[in-house]
Formats: C-alpha cells, structure tokens, sequence
C-alpha cells in the first residue's frame, strides 16, 4: 500500500514538474501597438540596448534565431527586446520559435494593429519594413539600424560600439 501511494506520488511530481517547465519556457508576448515603441525607449532610459525585428514568415530571421540566443548568453548585460511583426492572431507559432531558441526569456513584441505601416513608421520613418531588421541602441538612444543578416562578428562588432561610454561620460 505504502509503495503504491509513493509511486502515485512519484508520479505527480513528474507530471508536475514537467507541466511547470514547459509553462515556464512559454515567452510573454507583449502587444506591440502604437506608442510601444516609446515605451520600449522610456524604459531603456540611458541603457544601452537592441532591438531584432523579425517575423516567422521570413527564413533569415528564423534561421539567425540560434545566433542570437548564442550571442544573448555571451552578452548577458546587454538588453536584447524582440518585436515579432507577426499578428498577434500568430501568437503560437511566434512562441514557438522563441522557446525552440531560448529566447523565451528576453522581452518579447508582437505587433498588436491592423496598420502595421504606422507600426514601422513610429519605429523609423526611413524602414520600409524589410526583415530581418536590427537597431543597436547606445545609452543615448543614439540608434543604428542595420537591414539584413548579420554575422556574429558583426553583432559583437555593434555591441562593443553601443556600450561604450561617450567621452563627456569617461
């Protein structure tokens, strides 16, 4: 009787733990709506940050998914925001894709509005909405956008650029 209770206990804890993981790599999907964007500059204030643009439908963005996990576990202090141009109607696929490349942990966007030409337009009024998309932030928020894939060189290269402190801060 004692063994039986143990192995029902034994087995609840398994299906517990289990569910709890995978409910713990399920990404948090902020909705991305006009004014986010704002937001997103007001709470980086004085950071240093990047912000990846990217969607399910487009290939090279889902394939440099496993870079950018590799370069956020080689960059822990600098602040990765991704912003999914996906509709929010796509919000599983979107978590699918970061979960398989743990970037479940990272502040996650989709955007949230039928106009998404006023969405990219709040972002940068000169991005004609070509993906994969990256803006490199510095703690002035001055910002450079890159177009495109990038290599890991390249990211390391803007990273080091972004974080270093203006002269008058020096």
């Amino acid at each position: 009787m004692a063994f039986r209770v143990y192995l029902q206990y034994l087995l609840f804890s398994t299906v517990l733990a289990f569910s709890c993981s995978a409910y713990a790599e399920q990404p948090t999907l902020n909705a991305f709506t006009f004014g986010s964007y704002q937001k997103i500059l007001a709470k980086q204030a004085q950071q240093p940050f990047i912000l990846v643009i990217w969607s399910i439908t487009c290939p090279s963005c889902v394939k440099d998914m496993a870079l950018l996990s590799t370069l956020h576990k080689n960059w822990p202090a600098l602040k990765m925001i991704m912003l999914s141009t996906d509709d929010m109607a796509e919000s599983e696929q979107v978590q699918a894709v970061l979960a398989k490349n743990q970037l479940a942990g990272l502040e996650n966007w989709v955007f949230a509005e039928e106009n998404t030409q006023k969405l990219n337009y709040e972002i940068d009024p000169d991005w004609y909405a070509e993906l994969p998309r990256t803006y490199f932030f510095d703690a002035a928020h001055v910002r450079q956008g890159v177009s495109g894939v990038l290599s890991q060189k390249d990211y390391e290269t803007l990273f080091v650029k972004i974080q270093k402190k203006p002269a008058s801060v020096q």
